[in-house]
């Protein structure tokens, strides 16, 4: 393929083309990551959710398929302190839909579990060997960010603003992914929680490039060649994508998010912190529509999640599938096309190219 007007991800991680695979718990598993990574792309594994054993797993499936670099994603949020009162406070909001679906309002409820990256974890990474890591909100201690940058790992992280991204480079990240407003899914905000000031990816993405020495991938609204030739057009060294292969057979989804994201649905998105406790983007559906998207009684991220459990139980399959379920998607999720991951990895390269070169 035609050389790119800017080489220096390519080159950082020994990939073909400059599109990486947004690492989304839930949808990605290590088939995406394959047809991502054997097409010339970035694969990623999203690992907060998973046990030790699941990640071992996993990328032991994608070393058995593909010999291409593969990305680690991680969380550094700090966990919560117990806060009794705010948890009573949002069962208290969710009981109407309790009693709705015939459930017992003060019912025990599992917890909602997300792994902040840890030392154990490092010590698996360090055994793993990933070509890439990636973090999102914000960065490990610095111990322990030390030891993976030791095993030869290339660190990313993600920055909403350019403040954030002048703080990871300060802390030696190889390249900033510059992850404006549109994106789906969780914000990678960290250094403060206010998300109403925060930028568009293409008023964001040249700001950083001006503001950092290191490479800059562009996340957030970009579905097509067109946003990725827009990317490097800002100065932009890649991009991650990440709604845009929710599309694909690959992603595994639930009837009623797929259905949501190819429907009229996918048109409105906002950012809402009911799921987790965070602001994260997805389709507005019912709880996002009566509770209100931001509400200040859901507990603090991840505690929000296991209140939601038994609703989503008690709903699915049904008419009310999509009311108490994350449909997280970004704002270009119309744009969205049902290929493979591996057409569409392609498709998004190639066709920017074209642009580029007119």
């Amino acid at each position: 393929m035609s050389t790119w007007p800017d080489t220096r991800i390519l080159d950082l991680f020994g990939i073909a083309l400059p599109i990486l695979q947004a690492p989304m718990a839930g949808p990605c598993w290590h088939e995406m990551a394959i047809a991502v990574g054997q097409t010339g792309g970035l694969g990623a594994l999203p690992c907060a959710m998973l046990s030790e054993a699941q990640i071992r797993a996993e990328v032991a499936q994608v070393r058995q398929a593909s010999e291409a670099p593969l990305n680690l994603n991680f969380f550094c949020h700090t966990a919560p302190a117990p806060d009794a009162e705010r948890d009573a406070a949002w069962r208290a909001a969710l009981r109407p839909y309790y009693l709705e679906a015939g459930l017992d309002p003060d019912m025990p409820v599992p917890a909602s579990v997300r792994h902040p990256f840890d030392a154990t974890t490092c010590a698996l990474v360090e055994a793993l060997r990933p070509e890439v890591v990636s973090f999102h909100f914000g960065l490990p201690a610095p111990d322990l960010l030390a030891r993976v940058k030791a095993m030869g790992a290339k660190v990313i992280s993600s920055a909403t603003t350019v403040d954030e991204a002048v703080w990871l480079e300060e802390r030696g990240v190889d390249a900033v992914i510059a992850m404006g407003f549109e994106a789906g899914g969780h914000r990678g905000v960290f250094l403060r929680d206010e998300v109403y000031s925060q930028l568009g990816t293409f008023a964001l993405v040249p700001q950083v490039v001006d503001a950092v020495r290191v490479p800059v991938i562009a996340a957030g609204g970009i579905a097509d060649g067109r946003g990725v030739a827009a990317a490097f057009v800002l100065g932009a060294s890649a991009v991650q994508v990440g709604t845009a292969f929710l599309h694909t057979p690959e992603a595994r989804l639930p009837a009623v998010h797929r259905a949501a994201l190819s429907g009229p649905m996918a048109r409105q998105t906002a950012l809402t912190n009911l799921f987790t406790g965070r602001p994260a983007r997805g389709i507005v559906n019912r709880l996002m529509r009566e509770l209100g998207p931001l509400s200040s009684a859901a507990p603090a991220f991840p505690s929000a999640g296991g209140a939601l459990t038994p609703l989503k139980t008690a709903t699915e399959g049904g008419e009310h599938a999509g009311d108490f379920v994350s449909l997280w998607a970004g704002q270009a999720a119309p744009l969205g096309r049902a290929m493979s991951a591996s057409e569409l990895t392609g498709a998004l390269a190639e066709d920017a190219l074209a642009l580029l070169q007119r």
